[in-house]
């Protein structure tokens, strides 16, 4: 019976906690209660907390349905196939103008998520079913112009573009577009050079 009790309680009704969020809320200094009132929201809908790029995430058998995260001005989930959503609500944004996939919620108060709880409990369950659906969103139209810069850096380290060209896709065009961003030259290259051990080490902009 002792044992029976025990599997009720580690099912629940939530989805299990992750240490590694707990201390990201309880060190965050902006947001605390809005990242508390998400992480609730998130949990209910049964997926897999951990901690990437270090922001709460939540994954079906290991693949990324949405993030919670702040910012200056708005905090909110980021789904990671939003673009595939309905949206019939209006509540979901591009991340940034050269987003494909991505899509996010913004929110400005603790009482602004509440009262959209059902209908972000709603977004997560159409997420997770897209993702079990296999769909993909559709190809970017066009492929990112490499800055002189970095080219620059390709012929004088062959090691250096190797790595570059070994990253996934969604990796190189990450830092391609942050390369590109800077409008000086040299803005440009201390970028470059600011992640050349990450480049070579295999890792993305946002890895740890």
């Amino acid at each position: 019976m002792r044992a029976n009790e025990e599997m009720k309680v580690k099912q629940g009704t939530q989805a299990q906690t992750n240490p590694a969020v707990d201390r990201f809320i309880n060190k965050a200094t902006s947001w605390k209660e809005e990242f508390e009132k998400m992480r609730e929201i998130a949990l209910d809908c049964h997926l897999t907390e951990e901690l990437k790029w270090g922001k709460p995430c939540y994954t079906l058998d290991g693949s990324i349905i949405f993030i919670i995260g702040g910012f200056k001005e708005h905090c909110g989930l980021l789904f990671f196939k939003g673009a595939l959503m309905k949206d019939e609500k209006g509540i979901l944004h591009k991340p940034g103008e050269n987003s494909n996939a991505g899509r996010r919620t913004e929110f400005t108060s603790l009482s602004e998520i509440a009262r959209n709880a059902s209908t972000l409990k709603a977004y997560i369950g159409e997420a997770i079913e897209i993702e079990k659906s296999g769909a993909k969103p559709p190809p970017r139209s066009k492929e990112l112009e490499i800055p002189a810069e970095l080219q620059d850096k390709f012929e004088a380290k062959p090691a250096f573009k190797k790595a570059f060209y070994a990253l996934t896709p969604g990796r190189q065009r990450a830092y391609i577009l942050f390369f590109s961003s800077a409008k000086q030259s040299a803005t440009r290259v201390t970028r470059i050079e600011k992640y050349v051990k990450q480049i070579l080490a295999g890792k993305g902009m946002m890895d740890e």
